[in-house]
């Protein structure tokens, strides 16, 4: 997981500098929300584009434009100092329903398709992927009722660990749209994020004995 962590990082560092750079060009009223709104709003046509066949490539390149912005809006946040415990409920739920729409498209393109039974590993994916981040709030809140009073940021990042984060879920279905094996990682996903919940769940479990 190193190579990921000097990847994220390499993004961050990007996004921090186009963050920079806006910032100074709109005078400072370019709102974070605004941009994680615009990278929710995008992901429709993302998911309009997966549905329909022969347009993966382009579905491919938007993704990875405006999938960005989850980063992007941080970084903003972070420069204008307007980091909050509500602009984080608004990062974490936007990118639940990011991934709703994206999996709607999948299934709909693999219930249409030559082999329709594929479309149950859209709905196990989207189901393992939202368990993940379901077990990461849970376990925040159990903690946060202990005895132990941690900082919200600090809580926000106990449980953000596990083999498939919501960046290399994203990863994995960008590579399945630009290579035309949509349906194998699709599976993967659904595989590996269930593995991924399962090991929050023990690691949560672990720190609630302690706690």
């Amino acid at each position: 997981m190193q190579f990921i962590d000097v990847i994220r990082k390499a993004i961050r560092r990007i996004m921090g500098s186009f963050a920079r750079f806006l910032n100074r060009i709109t005078g400072g009223r370019l709102h974070p929300d605004t941009v994680t709104y615009i990278g929710v709003i995008m992901h429709i046509p993302i998911a309009v584009l997966i549905a329909i066949p022969g347009w993966d490539i382009l579905a491919g390149v938007l993704l990875l434009v405006f999938g960005l912005f989850d980063t992007l809006d941080g970084e903003l946040a972070r420069l204008q100092k307007r980091s909050s415990s509500a602009g984080m409920l608004l990062d974490a739920s936007t990118d639940r329903m990011k991934e709703a729409m994206l999996y709607t498209g999948i299934a709909y393109a693999f219930a249409t398709g030559a082999h329709p039974a594929t479309a149950a590993w859209a709905a196990a994916a989207v189901g393992a992927s939202i368990c993940v981040s379901y077990v990461k709030a849970k376990g925040e809140a159990a903690v946060a009722s202990g005895t132990v009073k941690i900082p919200h940021d600090t809580l926000n990042r106990m449980f953000k660990d596990g083999l498939l984060t919501f960046e290399l879920r994203m990863f994995l279905l960008l590579t399945g749209l630009l290579t035309g094996w949509l349906v194998y990682f699709v599976a993967a996903i659904a595989v590996l994020a269930s593995y991924t919940a399962l090991q929050r769940l023990v690691r949560i479990g672990k720190v609630l004995s302690n706690v």
